[in-house]
């Protein structure tokens, strides 16, 4: 038997002081993936050890990658060359990472070997006719379910993959990153062109790589001539994890926050520019570039909020934040309205329906709609038990929560916090927030 997690939130408390959150994912994901696929040695610091990203990891040490580490967020990778990898012995098991599955489709494709790909039951839940049907116009052939989800059935197709001109009909770094590893192993050029920007961090490692990536616009090329050398990544903190702490100092009164070494890539700060149009107090401090990546120090005080219109150009730089948005939404005064975000009824959990629920058990007046929420704002939030559905974000979010709630706040089945920020109860507890965590 699998244990269960409960989180059990007290109201009230403000984050004080400063801290660094864990490593970006998404780069950690693709630091082992490029970092393996290398000629060379690439040393790795800031690596999230995480259950996706240590899913990852493994994945490639199945395949023959000689992997040292992690410990205390570095690690060493013995690259093995682009046409190195070897076949494994068993089916590939990615946990709950959604990243690993898509991105690992694209380049499992054009190898020599064929692979399974498989995953715990919400992510065999989870959509893959997205980067399995594009993947097929290449000259993949991948097995799926009936539904389009996992387990993936890959049969590698070395030398016979031909790019392809791909034009993404919906914004989505997956499915990006996913048809450029491909290309990296199919004749001609492949391009993607997407309708909207989202993150860029696999065209920016492939430069750090030295591999040739041509980007022009929204419209993203690569092609078969180029081999990766190793490099130094230096993981800069994920800006999803601190977009939590983010809101949780920008909703309780008292607070007064600095979060170190934080990852600004612009495809990914919607979630600062949402919290400014509301009226949060966040000021970027110390401005650098690791490793090619954009890294900042981000202090923010508690503000009045305000609700607002989300510009739809914002919600693709902010997917993955508005579990924790929602929760701003409903301390600001008035209406905050989200439309143009139909991607996230696909993630972990459908986060628009999930969200809305558990908002409306803590007396709050959210709305679905099909694609986004209208949330009335500003009234107490109050106590009760919410389901996370196994949803590490939704989980993390309802916790922050119980800073304005008036009464205590249960969050059921947290165990996958663990997949991406297992530290997240004590860091908030040290910072401020009453939680206790219950396992059975």
């Amino acid at each position: 038997m699998s244990k269960s997690i409960t989180f059990k939130v007290n109201p009230g408390g403000s984050l004080q002081g400063e801290a660094r959150v864990p490593g970006d994912k998404s780069i950690s994901h693709r630091s082992i993936m490029l970092g393996s696929l290398a000629d060379g040695v690439t040393h790795v610091k800031g690596f999230l050890e995480a259950e996706d990203a240590l899913a990852t990891l493994q994945a490639f040490r199945d395949m023959g990658v000689k992997i040292e580490g992690p410990v205390n967020g570095e690690l060493t990778i013995h690259g093995v060359g682009k046409h190195g990898l070897k076949a494994p012995e068993k089916e590939l098991y990615l946990g709950n990472s959604g990243t690993s599955m898509r991105l690992l489709s694209g380049l499992l494709a054009g190898q020599a070997f064929d692979s399974v790909l498989t995953g715990d039951k919400s992510l065999s839940g989870r959509p893959m006719k997205r980067v399995t049907e594009p993947l097929k116009t290449m000259g993949a052939e991948i097995k799926t379910t009936e539904k389009g989800t996992a387990p993936l059935y890959i049969t590698g197709k070395a030398g016979q993959l031909q790019g392809i001109d791909y034009t993404m009909p919906m914004a989505s770094a997956q499915v990006k990153s996913c048809l450029l590893l491909a290309g990296m192993y199919a004749q001609g050029e492949t391009s993607v062109t997407e309708p909207a920007p989202t993150r860029d961090h696999t065209e920016r490692m492939l430069s750090g790589f030295n591999y040739p990536v041509n980007k022009e616009g929204n419209k993203v090329t690569v092609n078969a001539n180029g081999k990766l050398t190793a490099s130094e990544i230096d993981v800069p903190s994920d800006i999803s994890s601190a977009a939590f702490f983010l809101v949780g100092a920008s909703i309780a009164p008292g607070s007064d926050l600095l979060l170190k070494h934080v990852g600004i890539n612009p495809t990914r700060t919607g979630v600062i520019d949402i919290l400014k149009l509301m009226g949060a107090n966040i000021e970027v401090l110390n401005e650098r570039i690791v490793g090619g990546e954009p890294v900042a120090d981000l202090h923010v005080t508690y503000s009045r909020l305000k609700g607002i219109d989300i510009p739809e150009e914002l919600v693709p730089l902010a997917i993955d934040e508005f579990p924790v948005l929602f929760v701003a939404a409903a301390c600001a005064e008035g209406q905050t309205r989200l439309t143009g975000a139909e991607e996230l009824r696909v993630k972990e959990s459908d986060r628009i329906q999930v969200m809305a629920d558990g908002l409306k058990i803590l007396s709050v007046n959210a709305e679905p709609t099909p694609d986004g929420m209208v949330i009335q704002g500003g009234n107490p939030i109050g106590g009760g038990t919410v389901e996370s559905h196994g949803d590490h974000r939704i989980a993390m979010a309802f916790s922050i929560a119980g800073l304005r709630a008036n009464a205590p706040i249960t969050i059921l089945d947290c165990l996958n916090v663990n997949t991406s920020f297992p530290e997240f109860k004590d860091l908030v507890k040290r910072l401020g927030l009453d939680i206790s965590v219950m396992e059975a």
